[in-house]
């Protein structure tokens, strides 16, 4: 973050535990606060502002709403949601306000699309909640193919089952769809445009299980027999 320095890494002679980050680094004291504030396994990096930390910004310049916001309480809040073991090392979970709920399980995108880009067809991925009338959201991937792949049922069919060969049965991928990612000035995937579109499309009475958006397929557990459903307008 460029509001701080380093506060969590892999000290020199630190044991590296791979996919971790490592521990807080001396002169910080880092706690995971979850919603309510309290301190847990898994929460958003926070950092204890007494004493305050050197290299720590002093405030957003001429914006001190947001300066109360992220300092609110006695800690500095990063916005980044972290899981720690019972070794102490933290894991990077995701952005605050890009982890969703899907049949009451808290959903990372981070760790989805890093299942989603392992595969050979996947140049880009990014996941995003999609309104779903029996789990509230089910996770969507938006994927930017990998040249010479095509947009097809064979191939959504592919990263489906990729995804469900290496995800835990509520984190499951259950829609997919192929696109240009928008980005911002400085490359980063813009989840929260496509995370909007998405809820426009099928949020509150615009839900409509038969529909499919041009090179979008589902993966339908009861339907489907465990089998990619077909985009209908292109026929799998």
């Amino acid at each position: 973050q460029t509001e701080t320095t380093a506060l969590i890494a892999n000290a020199p002679g630190q044991k590296v535990r791979p996919g971790a980050m490592g521990k807080p680094l001396p002169g910080y004291r880092v706690a995971l606060l979850d919603a309510e504030g309290r301190e847990a396994d898994e929460g958003e990096i926070c950092l204890a502002l007494d004493p305050r930390p050197v290299g720590l910004m002093p405030c957003y310049l001429g914006n001190p709403e947001k300066t109360a916001a992220v300092m609110a309480g006695g800690y500095y809040r990063t916005g980044d949601i972290a899981r720690r073991d019972d070794d102490g090392y933290l894991t990077f979970v995701g952005r605050a306000d890009d982890v969703f709920k899907a049949s009451d399980y808290r959903i990372s995108p981070f760790e989805l699309e890093s299942v989603l880009v392992e595969h050979d067809a996947v140049a880009e991925a990014a996941v995003v909640p999609s309104p779903d009338p029996l789990r509230l959201a089910v996770p969507k991937g938006f994927v930017a193919l990998a040249p010479g792949w095509q947009p097809t049922a064979e191939t959504a069919s592919a990263i489906l089952t990729h995804a469900r060969e290496h995800l835990s049965p509520f984190k499951r991928v259950r829609r997919l769809e192929f696109a240009d990612l928008p980005k911002t000035i400085s490359g980063k995937i813009r989840r929260v445009e496509l995370r909007a579109l998405e809820a426009e499309r099928r949020g509150g009475d615009r839900y409509d299980p038969d529909m499919r958006y041009e090179n979008e397929y589902w993966w339908d557990d009861f339907a489907a027999g465990d089998r990619p459903l077909a985009d209908r307008s292109q026929g799998l």
